[in-house]
């Protein structure tokens, strides 16, 4: 996306260079990185990165109106509102695709966002790995807001652990090591300390949990979740007797499971911001647009792509029996922005906000970037294919 930085990576780039940064990486935690690694970062310039801040900010305004809470009380399904819900999401994720305008200039395009931590620790241990085998300008970061290595991961010890106890705050996920993300969770170990924890082995009595912690049975005081819902309710008939999440327990969530839903596709109609593309729920449409071909259908309560209608046709929507859990959104024109050897590619950015206690509002602290040559973002997508996966964004400073 900087011409020149682009073509300096381009003519500086070797696969042999490419092979070694992979070992690298992959040096400290054997084996856990599961998905592509892209062969190139995103360089993003000032003009750009203020697009996205703008955009990112408008949705903010949106999440600390102090009528949120009420206006995505019915985003969360029925029988999976879990009790004490705090009242900020301490982390969101906003996904911006980088499109092209009907003028022919770049801008982001929001695509889908996230009340639920994605990859905040392995996102300062790649990019530091990429670091020792390619160039990347001192006027570049992948940090935002002034952030540096020392000052993110302070901020982030101090978000996720607190004044607590490292050994009382868990991660928390089903089967983490089976999990594609499971070198985040090593990460997250190796910068805050904190054990990761499979559902399956917490121990409930009365309202507190427990788990085994080195031989030691402990209490656990903060859960940082990392529990997509949707893979609880797909896999809990095969998990046995496991501790209900959603019921009434003596412990501090880190984001509340609530905020997974209340920030999502759900929130998107009620946002109107010429960097996010008109959305409306599909109960609500009163006659369907005649080019249909310009829109995207999505179940609100997917994940991953999961449902998504790409090339959508009236006898999809006629077949849909519950058309207040779908969206009908309208389509984005990705950019072919990245140059690479066998031919160009699209790129999303997720911009990643945290919000620590007694903040008015989030702040934008890191991100990653996904690369993609299908018509998806998506493992599925781009099989086979070169100069795609996941790698992350250097904004100008």
């Amino acid at each position: 996306m900087v011409s020149n930085l682009r073509t300096q990576f381009n003519e500086q780039f070797t696969v042999e260079k490419y092979k070694a940064f992979l070992a690298d990486l992959d040096s400290k935690h054997p084996g856990d990185i599961e998905f592509r690694v892209s062969e190139t970062p995103v360089f993003v310039d000032k003009a750009f990165k203020e697009k996205l801040l703008n955009a990112c900010e408008s949705i903010v305004d949106v999440i600390c109106d102090p009528d949120f809470e009420k206006l995505t009380e019915n985003a969360i399904p029925q029988g999976e509102k879990v009790p004490h819900e705090s009242g900020i999401s301490h982390m969101i994720s906003f996904d911006f695709g980088v499109c092209l305008n009907d003028q022919g200039e770049l801008e982001p395009q929001l695509i889908e966002m996230q009340g639920f931590p994605t990859l905040y620790a392995f996102q300062v241990y790649y990019p530091e790995m990429l670091g020792r085998h390619f160039s990347i300008p001192s006027s570049y970061s992948h940090y935002l807001n002034g952030y540096t290595k020392e000052t993110y991961l302070q901020m982030l010890r101090e978000l996720i652990v607190g004044d607590l106890p490292k050994e009382q705050v868990i991660l928390l996920e089903i089967n983490p090591d089976e999990q594609k993300t499971r070198i985040d969770f090593r990460c997250t170990k190796d910068y805050t300390g904190i054990e990761t924890v499979n559902l399956t082995d917490l121990i409930q009595e009365g309202r507190e949990l427990f788990y085994i912690n080195n031989g030691v049975k402990t209490k656990v005081k903060r859960i940082y979740n990392r529990i997509i819902f949707d893979d609880f309710k797909a896999n809990r008939a095969s998990l046995g007797s496991v501790v209900d999440i959603t019921a009434d327990l003596d412990v501090e969530w880190l984001p509340h499971p609530n905020w997974f839903y209340r920030i999502s596709k759900y929130t998107l109609p009620y946002i109107n911001h010429q960097f996010v593309p008109q959305t409306f729920f599909l109960n609500e449409v009163k006659q369907l647009p005649d080019d249909l071909s310009r829109y995207v259908l999505k179940p609100l309560f997917s994940f991953a792509g999961q449902g998504v209608k790409i090339d959508v046709t009236r006898e999809d929507i006629d077949a849909i029996e519950d058309p207040e859990n779908y969206i009908l959104q309208r389509k984005v024109n990705y950019a072919d922005v990245i140059e690479t050897p066998d031919g160009p590619a699209k790129v999303e950015i997720r911009m990643m906000y945290v919000w620590k206690e007694g903040d008015k509002r989030p702040h934008a602290a890191i991100n990653l970037a996904r690369m993609s040559k299908g018509k998806m973002i998506g493992v599925r997508y781009n099989k086979d294919k070169e100069w795609v996966g996941g790698t992350v964004a250097y904004f100008e400073k």
